[in-house]
Formats: C-alpha cells, sequence, structure tokens
C-alpha cells in the first residue's frame, strides 16, 4: 500500500504510469534516481484524479486494486497481441476499446468490462470471418489493420445495454423461478466495520438471512455467496472475484450485496447503491444502474435513512458479474442514529421487504409499475400463493 509521504522505486513506478496517462508532467531528468522518487502531494492528488475516473474509491492509497487498474490504463488497442487466455484473463484499456468497437459494429462480446473472455473471443472470431481474416480469436496485425479501415464507419451505441433491457422483458414480471444471489460481504475472520458494538459481517448476515427468506416465498431460487453463522455452510468465505464467479456459475438473473460503511466522522449517515459504471469505455450496466436506483429509492421511503445517491463503480464485484448487480451500503456503523437502525430487527425487516419490492419492480412493465414505496410485501406472496 502505497499513500503521501512514500519514497522508492515502488512510488518511481507509480509516478511513471501517471505521467504516461498525462495526469502528472513529465520529469525534467529522464534519469531520475528511483531510489528518490517521492509520493508527494502533486502524486496523491494525480492518483485521485485517477481514481476519481476510473470508478474506484477515491482514497489517494495505491494498493492492490489502484495498482492493477494504473497497469491496465497504460495498454493502447495494437500495443500487443489479444487474445483469450484461460487461467490469466487479459485485463486492459486496449481491451475494452476492442470490445467498444465489436459492440458498435453489432457483434455480441457482453459488457465492454476490459476483460478479455469467452464472450469477447466468440465476437472475434465472428468479426473476423466478416472481414475474410483467419478466426482465431486473436486480435493481432491482420485484425489491428481491418479494424483500421473500419473505424470511421462505425458509430457509436450501446447494444449490450438493449440486450439487457430486452432479456429483463422477455423473462416476464413473475418472480418465480427466477435466481438471485445474495452476497453478504465479508464473514468469518473477517469481521468488516466494526463500531458501537456492532460488527458489519453479523448485521448483513442478518438482513441476508431475511432477505433470503421473503425471496424464496415469493417462487425465487435464492442463494449466498458464503455460510451464515449457525447454519449449514453453502459455501466458504470468498474474495470479490469469487463471490463474482459464483454468481456466474448460478447464471444468476441479479445479485446483491450487501455492505455497511464507517467513517472517522461519527456525522457521516446515510445509505447509498453502487452498480457497474464508468465513462472508461463508454459502457455500463442499464440495469444495473436501474436496479440500483429502485433498491435506494425504496430504502429510502421506507425509512429515514439519508438518500446519499446511486453511484457508478468499477470495483471487480460489480465489473465481474454478468447480470444486473447492486452493492448495497447500508448506513455507517460509525453514526450512533444509523447504528441504533441497524441493530433493530424490525429495522432490518423494512429494508428486506424494500429490496425484495425493488427486485419485482425491476421485472414489471411501466404500465404495471407502483409509485416508490407503495407496493408491499404481503401481496407480492398473495401473488405468488394465486399462481401456487
Amino acid at each position: 500500500m502505497l499513500r503521501l509521504g512514500d519514497t522508492g522505486p515502488p512510488v518511481a513506478e507509480v509516478r511513471r504510469k501517471l505521467v504516461m496517462l498525462s495526469l502528472l508532467p513529465k520529469p525534467d531528468d529522464a534519469l531520475q534516481d528511483p531510489e528518490e522518487a517521492v509520493y508527494d502531494d502533486a502524486c496523491d492528488r494525480a492518483v485521485r484524479h485517477f481514481q476519481q475516473q476510473r470508478g474506484l474509491n477515491v482514497d489517494g492509497l495505491v494498493g492492490r486494486e489502484t495498482s492493477e487498474v494504473l497497469e491496465e490504463a497504460r495498454w493502447r488497442l495494437g500495443d500487443r497481441p489479444l487474445s483469450h487466455q484461460v487461467s490469466r484473463p487479459l485485463r486492459g484499456d486496449d481491451v475494452g476499446l476492442l470490445q467498444r468497437r465489436l459492440l458498435d459494429m453489432g457483434f455480441n462480446c457482453g459488457r465492454a468490462d476490459g476483460i478479455f473472455g469467452p464472450e469477447t473471443a466468440q465476437a472475434l472470431r465472428e468479426l473476423q470471418r466478416s472481414l475474410a481474416v483467419n478466426p482465431d480469436g486473436i486480435c493481432g496485425p491482420d485484425t489491428f489493420r481491418a479494424l483500421d479501415r473500419l473505424v470511421k464507419t462505425v458509430t457509436g451505441g450501446h447494444h449490450q445495454n438493449l440486450r439487457e433491457a430486452e432479456a429483463l422483458a422477455r423473462s416476464g414480471p413473475r418472480l418465480g423461478g427466477k435466481v438471485v444471489v445474495i452476497d453478504p460481504g465479508h464473514g468469518g475472520l473477517d469481521h468488516g466495520n466494526v463500531a458501537n458494538g456492532l460488527t458489519e459481517a453479523s448485521i448483513v448476515e442478518d438482513l441476508a438471512s431475511r432477505l433470503e427468506g421473503r425471496l424464496i416465498a415469493t417462487g425465487v431460487q435464492a442463494h449466498l455467496t458464503r455460510s451464515i453463522s449457525g447454519r449449514h455452510a453453502r459455501q466458504a468465505v470468498r474474495d470479490d472475484e469469487a463471490r463474482a464467479t459464483l454468481a456466474n456459475e448460478f447464471r444468476a438473473d441479479l445479485f446483491v450485496s450487501l455492505h455497511v460503511d464507517s467513517h472517522p466522522s461519527p456525522q457521516a449517515n446515510g445509505v447509498a447503491t453502487y452498480f457497474f459504471g464508468t465513462d472508461r469505455f463508454g459502457q455500463s450496466s442499464a440495469m444495473g444502474q436501474r436496479f440500483a436506483e429502485l433498491v435506494l429509492r425504496e430504502i429510502a421511503a421506507r425509512t429515514d435513512l439519508l438518500n446519499c445517491g446511486t453511484h457508478g463503480k468499477t470495483w471487480d464485484l460489480l465489473r465481474r458479474t454478468k447480470m444486473p448487480a447492486v452493492r448495497l451500503d447500508l448506513g455507517y456503523l460509525t453514526n450512533p442514529s444509523d447504528a441504533a437502525r441497524l441493530a433493530d430487527p424490525a429495522f432490518r425487516d423494512v429494508v428486506a421487504e424494500a429490496i425484495l419490492v425493488a427486485v419485482q419492480r425491476l421485472y414489471l412493465p411501466p404500465d404495471d409499475d407502483v409509485p416508490t414505496g407503495a407496493l408491499r410485501i404481503d401481496s407480492l406472496w398473495a401473488e405468488s400463493a394465486g399462481r401456487a
């Protein structure tokens, strides 16, 4: 973890990448000794600017995630051959731009997330066939040249967003049979945020259990990403990448990650939601954004938590899930008022109902939708029982 005041070669490498991205001026002395590189105020500002651009936590710290995204940012389309590597998929801005071009030309590679997966390889092979290029799924010199010839004829669009919306509409308004993966954050020895006698992991475990029960009652197939205390272990505790992979393996229709926040100031309070969204490749999950907005609005309408808004992020948990996904940060344990609400089981019941209603509203056609805060869980149960 690099931060303000650090020195040495790792700092020199960070500064070099920031210079490449035009976020720091080129040093006067090209032969500057890496041992003397300093993480100064200018470097801190540049890192924060980069994090803001890339949908990361804006804290000025260069940890694993910021370091990886800095590495991805240095690649330009044509710098290296691109292909699908099963054990360690290629990631980078060049991959994202290739995906953007494939989508603009009507080839379905999934989301433009900057990760070269099997969908991108298949879309690339289809493009190569249409261009009379060897369909080997490798974006090499011949494919780069063909793309350059086409670049002026391609117009922008958001084809994947249309596909997401169409798939959701085709699935119909009924919840029965749909698959929802619930992700209670942290777990095991990782308690998450701890304050005011509460732990994040235990709060979200209880909320996940309440939400799971309500979803199952409406016919939804609900799965948890990790074990819940006092119950049989469904899955081992996992990191964010593995949790997203699990959701993809379940072929989930929706993904909900549950967290609570903390802050050095006890005055920080409120609820926020996050979805996969970035201007980096001109691509985001429109249905993920819609779902995040619905969850936030339903919670805000049913509680007195401060509405802190819905935000696009590129966190691995949201980036790697193939379905509409939302991360919920439900209050601040470090705020006495928020902590008192989170400690109340009745409050967690209200939040579980709000999330369930948001799930249903996501699938309702516009003519059948209801005002925020109006749909109730008993009506969903009655509808489910009537269909049964």
